[in-house]
Formats: C-alpha cells, sequence, structure tokens
C-alpha cells in the first residue's frame, strides 16, 4: 500500500453539453453512442485527474440508461473515482438533461467505468489511495467491492459450467430460444 492518498473531490469532473439534432438517433432522441463517448471522456479526465497519469478504459462494468435525452437539453455529467485497486479506478458518472426552457431535471443515466493509469511505456502504475470524507463515499466504495465480486463469481460460474452438457441444453427451455443443434 502506498503512502500516498487523496480525496474523492479531487477526482471531481463535471461537463456540460447542449444536445443537438446532429447528436440524435432515427427516433429523434439523443444517440446513446454519443453519450457513451462523453462517459468515456469524462470517465478518463476523472480517472486521469485523481491519478495524475494516462488512463484508459480496462471495462465499461454498468450503463443504464435510465430516460431518453431530448435535442436542446443540457446534459450534465457528474464523474468521480469511487473505488481504487492497484493501478485501477471505478470512475462513477452521473447523468443530468436539464430542460434549458422549464428547468426541469431528471437523471437520465448511471454508469460506472473501470479505469487504468499507465505511464510513458504504457505500463500499468500504482494509483494514489483513496480517502473517503462522507458515508455517500463509503457506500459507493463498498458498492464497487460487491461489483467485483459479483464480476468474478460469474467468471468462476463461467469456468466451472459444462455447456455441453445435457443438463445445461435442457435448463435453456425456460428462456425464448430455440435450440437447433446436431449433437
Amino acid at each position: 500500500m502506498t503512502g500516498d492518498f487523496k480525496p474523492v473531490s479531487s477526482s471531481k469532473i463535471s461537463i456540460s453539453e447542449l444536445m443537438l439534432p446532429s447528436h440524435t438517433n432515427f427516433s429523434g432522441k439523443i444517440h446513446g453512442g454519443y453519450i457513451l463517448q462523453l462517459l468515456d471522456q469524462i470517465a478518463f479526465a476523472s480517472a486521469s485527474k485523481f491519478s495524475g497519469n494516462y488512463c484508459v478504459t480496462a471495462s465499461v462494468d454498468t450503463v443504464n440508461f435510465l430516460k431518453p435525452i431530448e435535442v436542446g437539453e443540457l446534459v450534465t455529467m457528474k464523474a468521480s473515482v469511487n473505488y481504487v485497486g492497484k493501478s485501477s479506478m471505478i470512475v462513477g458518472i452521473r447523468v443530468e438533461a436539464e430542460n434549458i426552457q422549464t428547468g426541469v431535471v431528471k437523471h437520465c443515466n448511471s454508469s460506472y467505468f473501470t479505469m487504468v493509469a499507465k505511464d510513458k511505456e504504457g505500463k500499468s502504475v500504482q494509483v494514489p489511495g483513496l480517502i473517503l470524507s462522507n458515508l455517500d463515499e463509503v457506500r459507493r466504495f463498498r458498492k464497487c467491492i460487491k461489483q467485483i465480486e459479483s464480476k468474478k463469481e460469474v467468471e468462476e460460474h463461467a469456468k466451472i459450467t459444462n455447456i455441453n452438457s445435457i443438463e445445461d441444453l435442457a435448463s435453456l427451455d425456460k428462456y425464448n430460444v430455440l435450440l437447433e443443434i446436431g449433437l
């Protein structure tokens, strides 16, 4: 463990952008891919600011699109480092859209990106420890621990599951799938 610690507040980033017609999908709403691009940018900025290093996206662990975003709304993204490992950080991002005519704000998206700090040669480098200053920060940190544990459980389950067994194939009958496998 390093003796270098930084508060969550040192990773906080906020960006706002007006949503334009050029950002829409075929249904006239803001394209989810455009929002993902902005999410990746703010995750990079938050992790790089916290670690003092160039950071890369290792995984996008959760992206929950809760409400559509309309053209003309002002989108604000707020990000902070919620968890740190040795060289990795989990950045939590909240997306809100404001109708700038009425002032109504809606929560549109919550996302979690795992970022890894890199040195100039592209090797992973240790990040500072995280100072948790309030119970919300502790809650977010604990939620990340649960995310990591859950991800490991899924990976372990995948290793031990025999997808070629008759029992496993039979268990798929409760899903909307038709097996046409020649055995």
